[in-house]
């Protein structure tokens, strides 16, 4: 039997990050655990959130929606963050027998060593530039071990647009309470601020020399595009859950959304509570001359995804029962779907 090599190098060619995201978890699934294996990888306009995190609560939808900023879901845990060109992420797979958490870390700060950036590590997941007025932040990582192996992954701040993190991170106004985790603001700093050459292809230079080097191996990276999807099932498969509604919004944590109009033929107070994206207990309140019909709504919303589309169904079957009232359930459907941003 031949023996595996001793190490791989895999880049990618494509800014999706649903395609991204479903590579890593391909990795961390089937790739032999026996060669040292590093993806280096960028996502472009997108918020990456975590396992047990609630889109609704923690993100701007509708300010995501109009500047086309994807939203993804990793299987990690953490906080969201926001991924553009300027962010360089790492994926590392190793076998667990043997594994040393330091191994990648020394590798992490001697590629920032070739690019004259003196770093630290600081606690268990962060790399920071120490300063006058107290270490900045540069990268973050994450760690999930199986029984025969051990993966981190990470990111690289090298010339992100931090200005923007603000915009899609913050919760847009609306009463809206989660039980989900919420993500913690960390003091950063790209690279570039203190390295003005940093780029994304000299990184990758470096971590992959680093890489090698540590390992005492050699590889020619593998480019991986789109249509490498077609000649690995599994990976479709995976990627396809990873862009999928049901992934990226029906698996939020329990929450709870009040909504509150006046409508031309009534005052609405609509209150449900979701969990895994859908509807699990709806209450309508309204002063409106026509009961029957709120108290159909009430029972068309339980069930139904929290989404737009979810809206426009409770409101069909609402209309289907009550087609004489077609003008106000119009206006009903356009505020409930208004409401809910996705």
């Amino acid at each position: 039997m031949s023996q595996a090599p001793r190490v791989r190098i895999l880049l990618s060619e494509t800014y999706n990050p649903w395609f991204n995201l479903a590579t890593e978890d391909w990795i961390f699934r089937e790739l032999d655990p026996a060669t040292q294996t590093l993806f280096l990888w960028r996502n472009d306009n997108t918020v990456v959130i975590g396992r047990n995190q609630n889109p609704w609560s923690e993100c701007n939808l509708t300010r995501m929606e109009e500047d086309k900023v994807f939203l993804a879901r990793r299987t990690s845990g953490g906080g969201a963050v926001f991924h553009d060109l300027g962010n360089t992420c790492f994926t590392f797979l190793s076998a667990k027998e043997g594994y040393n958490k330091t191994a990648n870390v020394t590798i992490l700060l001697d590629a920032l060593s070739r690019l004259g950036v003196k770093a630290q590590a600081s606690g268990r997941n962060d790399l920071v530039i120490p300063l006058e007025d107290g270490p900045r932040k540069i990268s973050g990582s994450a760690y999930r071990e199986t029984k025969d192996r051990a993966f981190h992954h990470g990111t690289f701040l090298i010339h992100a647009n931090l200005s923007r993190l603000a915009n899609y991170l913050t919760p847009h106004p609306k009463k809206l309470e989660s039980k989900g985790s919420a993500s913690v603001r960390s003091r950063v700093m790209n690279i570039r601020d203190l390295q003005p050459e940093a780029s994304h292809e000299a990184l990758v230079k470096a971590m992959m020399g680093a890489f090698c080097d540590f390992h005492g191996g050699t590889a020619e990276p593998q480019l991986l595009e789109p249509s490498f999807l077609e000649s690995q099932p599994s990976l479709k498969r995976t990627f396809e859950h990873y862009a999928s509604w049901d992934w990226r919004f029906g698996n939020a944590p329990r929450f709870s959304h009040q909504m509150v109009e006046y409508l031309s033929w009534g005052f609405f107070e609509v209150h449900v509570d979701a969990e895994n994206g859908h509807v699990t207990r709806a209450q309508v309140f309204s002063d409106a001359l026509y009961p029957d019909l709120v108290q159909d709504l009430q029972t068309a919303l339980t069930g139904k995804p929290h989404s737009r589309n979810g809206m426009q169904q409770a409101v069909a079957e609402v209309r289907a029962r009550h087609p004489s009232q077609e003008r106000e359930l119009g206006e009903l459907e356009t505020w409930l779907m208004g409401q809910v941003e996705v």
